[in-house]
């Protein structure tokens, strides 16, 4: 996945802890479609990087030793930098995550985190950078605000999980060419019989559809695949 015009979308690291840095821009780098432009350890040196650097995504830690994240998030937009922001944070402050939302907040992602729940966080915001053009109507535009949203855990059905779901639906949207169960398995960490499982609750829900692999001896494999936009994000 890409910018609108084909281009990477640019991400800039902003974190205090070296080693969390370096792990976040790693897996920046692991997602399709991301490349992970710098990485700052304060609110000033992200400052003098977006200064000199093109950025459409910040991946905020909102504990800096100098600014609060939300602070700098309202200090560079009063700047006319126009970075949307996934805020990474340990807190679970409801009122900060509001405020957030007038700052470009467009996610949140609490400490301490996987690479598959970042995967999953940049590549919903890949399909929501993507959208353009002028919406059909109410739909659409719910459309593309839900794909920001994580499946919830209501709407599961018995035996499975919305973590593993993350996973699953991280592993299926980054994979042009579609997972069987078995690479599912083999990616996320389950058996191939639970991995089966969860990419038939995404094609009854809408989101993913299966075909069949020919060429090989015996039944034929079936391939899954991610379906954008589909009935159950709605």
């Amino acid at each position: 996945m890409t910018d609108s015009d084909g281009a990477p979308i640019r991400v800039l690291v902003v974190e205090d802890d070296p080693v969390a840095a370096d792990a976040h821009v790693m897996y920046v780098g692991r997602v399709p479609g991301f490349v992970a432009v710098g990485k700052a350890h304060t609110g000033a040196e992200a400052r003098r990087v977006l200064e000199r650097t093109p950025v459409d995504l910040l991946l905020l830690d909102l504990h800096l030793p100098d600014v609060h994240g939300l602070q700098l998030a309202r200090s560079l937009r009063a700047a006319g930098h126009h970075a949307d922001v996934i805020a990474v944070t340990s807190a679970r402050d409801l009122a900060m995550v509001r405020e957030g939302v007038s700052l470009g907040v467009v996610q949140y992602v609490l400490k301490p985190f996987t690479f598959a729940t970042l995967r999953d966080r940049l590549v919903r915001y890949a399909e929501f950078h993507a959208a353009v053009g002028e919406a059909s109507g109410q739909d659409e535009v719910d459309r593309a605000l839900a794909v920001l949203r994580a499946p919830g855990p209501a709407a599961l059905p018995k035996g499975l999980s919305a973590p593993t779901l993350e996973r699953v639906t991280g592993a299926l949207r980054t994979a042009e060419e579609g997972l069987t169960a078995a690479g599912v398995a083999e990616e996320v960490g389950i058996s191939r019989i639970t991995a089966r499982r969860y990419l038939e609750h995404l094609v009854d829900t809408g989101r993913a559809a299966r075909r069949p692999l020919y060429g090989q001896v015996g039944r034929p494999e079936l391939v899954y695949r991610w379906v954008p936009g589909g009935a159950a994000s709605r």
